[in-house]
């Protein structure tokens, strides 16, 4: 087969890949598992595993042939996603009683394994729930264990220690285990919120009635709380301050009730709140002082706010970023100052019911040592008080078709990544804003290069833009694991579900789709990379600062340009047997650590990366020339491109070499032709071709027109220029 051949089949696989939807596998989580997972390992003397149950995701877990529980995996039954946003599988095993017999972390790509925490210390602190009592679990609302934090981890495991209480609960109700049984409302009266209801304007009044509920704490309690502890070390670094000393007061209010908002918020503020809430959505404000904070500063850079979780039974609702609002000001009268002043939003798909208590826990920590802490917890009970409720009608039982449950999954899975979406609206509007910028760049490049030096500075910027905002703050960096990741989404069903759940890489890999049909890889690879922007802005820095550049020779350099694409092969070809591992072999990339994890990293990875930025002070772009395998599978079908954009001369190559020598990644034969392979699309060839100062070409097109007289087009820079035939001699020569 040909290389254009297989060009052709591998972006027409591609292509199909991007905008074909196959059909979504409907299989659980367990039945994909379960043939990978040795019983023994998630419960102590265990040697097999039954059948799958038809009607609930869960298998027998065998002893000498005989049931002693049921192991299912905990996604198959509660969201559990953490900082990577993709599933963590936990294997749980239940007895008859309801309580947890094993379990075991099967799989995550949490990025907390990059930051100098072992995954086995993750694994070990999971395996530690065996022996937790679910029912105690479901009278105490999911509060009757301890919680065990690992400094650096702190939200993958409250995420774990949800998902496992929560799922468990789930199963062992579905089950029946433990004489538990699936919570059915009440016959009779039920009652919703009542959006008539009128709430008094003063906050003295609030209180009182029980719209705004309080927590105090001083720092006696707190030190006394952590006195109690196990470990001796949390009361040797008690507190210093004054016992009476306001630890944190926190206030929470329902605002999702229209009087509620009215008169905390105000009604600017309130109609506000109206808008940004969706249906189904509610929202709560939670106000603080004191010299703890209930937001903390983890939500900054993991966008989880990791201080604080609502409780409601079996649910538990944790904040993100795009969930929050500052509030600027409360209304009501008499409102004391506070510190901090917030708005949270409750998703409609947690099943929270508003009519019913629930409580806002509070997590505080202590350092106990150079990077360890220990936590505890308080808890904020919230009732909406009976006068903002109105009784309803219970609706009459009905069976729900099994395809009307279906349909109802996929509507909250569309509901989800749209509201994904629309916290993203200025995220977008600014990729839009480049990505259209760019286009016109590349359609009029004739125009855009005609001044190399708002040129230069136009592409300064433009790099600066894609380092800052794409990388460094929407960690919109595509990485070839997405191609991988996206073939095996291909084999094993695809979904366009877990694509759309990140707005700014799905707009990145639809718009490179379509550059490859125009201008190859290079749109990407020289324009949108954050990482390769700043390789380029540190070259320009180290040019800048007289630093000497290498030109390897071109054998050399033409033998080096092949490694790239054997590292793509090669990862592609482990991607085949274990998309794990493959993703393990692609810290080949950079890219999470110089810009996913701004180098927050242990130094391995950290030393890696500034390796290849310091060679990449001598030789620009050195990472993308030779060992960059996204680069490398973008450019197999770089050859299929519609048109040549680049203009040239029939003079280029022989005899000149201008454009050769000053290309950037040295992607100008020496007989003049340019490699779409390694072309970056920097646009400098274009720059040097209308120059009146450095392209042989247009100089000898001057001299031609000043022999003549024709020169009255010429701007003041080439009627000056004319003026010195020394200068033009020494040019031609």
């Amino acid at each position: 087969m040909t290389l254009s051949r297989f060009a052709i089949r591998f972006f027409l696989f591609l292509f199909a890949s991007l905008f074909l939807t196959l059909p979504v596998s409907a299989e659980s989580v367990l039945s994909k598992l379960l043939p990978t997972i040795v019983a023994g390992e998630v419960v102590e003397g265990a040697d097999g595993f039954g059948p799958i149950r038809e009607d609930v995701p869960v298998a027998p877990v065998l002893k000498a042939g005989q049931s002693i529980g049921w192991a299912y995996i905990a996604s198959d039954f509660v969201s559990t996603t953490g900082y990577s946003g993709k599933p963590i599988h936990t294997m749980i095993a239940l007895d008859q009683d309801a309580k947890v017999i094993g379990v075991q972390l099967i799989k995550h790509s949490e990025p907390i394994v990059l930051i100098g925490i072992p995954d086995s210390k993750i694994k070990a602190l999971t395996a530690n729930y065996s022996g937790m009592d679910l029912v105690a679990e479901a009278n105490s609302g999911g509060t009757a264990h301890e919680l065990d934090i690992i400094s650096g981890a702190t939200v993958t495991v409250m995420v774990i220690d949800d998902s496992i209480v929560r799922s468990g609960l789930k199963v062992a109700r579905a089950l029946g285990l433990g004489g538990l049984a699936v919570e059915e409302k009440a016959a009779g009266p039920q009652f919703e919120v009542n959006p008539d209801a009128e709430a008094a304007p003063d906050w003295m009044t609030l209180e009182g009635d029980g719209t705004i509920r309080r927590l105090s704490l001083d720092v006696g309690q707190v030190n006394a709380a952590f006195a109690a502890m196990e470990d001796p070390r949390a009361a040797q670094r008690a507190l210093t301050e004054a016992p009476e000393t306001t630890y944190i007061e926190m206030q929470v209010a329902l605002v999702s009730q229209p009087a509620i908002a009215r008169s905390i918020l105000g009604e600017a503020e309130s109609a506000n709140l109206a808008t940004w809430l969706q249906g189904g959505e509610h929202a709560i404000a939670i106000v603080g002082k004191g010299i703890y904070s209930f937001k903390g500063s983890g939500y900054v850079r993991g966008g989880i706010f990791d201080r604080i979780v609502l409780i409601q039974n079996d649910v538990s609702v944790r904040f993100h970023d795009k969930q929050h609002r500052r509030i600027n000001g409360l209304a009501a009268d008499g409102a004391p100052a506070f510190n901090e002043a917030d708005l949270f939003k409750i998703p409609a798909n947690t099943d929270f019911d508003p009519t019913q208590p629930f409580r806002i826990q509070l997590l505080v920590q202590r350092e106990v040592g150079a990077i360890e802490k220990v936590f505890t917890t308080f808890d904020l009970g919230y009732q909406l008080p009976q006068k903002y409720l109105r009784a309803v009608a219970p609706p009459p039982a009905a069976e729900v078709p099994a395809a009307v449950t279906d349909q109802s999954e996929a509507s909250a899975q569309q509901a989800l990544w749209q509201r994904i979406w629309q916290g993203k609206k200025l995220e977008i509007a600014m990729l839009s804003v480049m990505l259209g910028v760019l286009t016109l760049v590349f359609f009029f490049q004739g125009i855009a290069t005609r001044n190399a030096r708002a040129f230069f500075w136009f592409r300064i910027g433009y790099l600066s833009i894609a380092l800052v905002f794409l990388g460094w703050y929407a960690n919109a960096q595509l990485s070839v694991v997405n191609l991988m990741a996206l073939f095996g989404a291909l084999v094993s069903g695809f979904s366009w579900q877990a694509f759309l759940l990140d707005p700014l890489t799905f707009i990145l890999w639809f718009s490179v789709a379509a550059a490859l049909l125009f201008w190859g890889r290079g749109a990407y690879c020289g324009w949108l990379c954050p990482f390769g922007a700043l390789q380029e802005l540190l070259s320009r820095i180290a040019k800048f600062l007289h630093i000497p550049q290498w030109t390897l020779p071109w054998g050399l350099h033409e033998r080096l340009w092949p490694l790239k694409y054997m590292i793509f092969l090669g990862l592609f070809g482990v991607s085949l047997m274990s998309i794990e591992q493959a993703e393990h072999l692609a810290e080949v990339e950079p890219f999470k650590t110089a810009i996913v994890l701004k180098f927050v990293r242990t130094w391995p990875f950290v030393a890696y990366v500034a390796a290849l930025l310091i060679a990449g002070l001598f030789v620009e772009r050195f990472y993308c020339r030779y060992l960059c395998p996204l680069g490398a599978a973008l450019a197999i079908p770089a050859r299929l491109r519609m048109f040549d954009w680049l203009k040239r001369y029939k003079e280029c190559g022989s005899p000149c070499q201008t454009c050769a020598n000053q290309c950037p990644v040295q992607a100008i034969h020496p007989t003049g032709e340019i490699n779409p392979n390694e072309c970056v699309n920097c646009l400098h060839c274009q720059v040097l071709y209308q120059s009146k100062t450095t392209c042989p070409v247009v100089i000898k097109k001057l001299k031609r027109r000043e022999s003549v007289g024709d020169v009255p087009n010429l701007g003041t820079s080439e009627r000056g220029f004319m003026g010195h035939p020394n200068q033009l001699k020494t040019k031609l020569n």
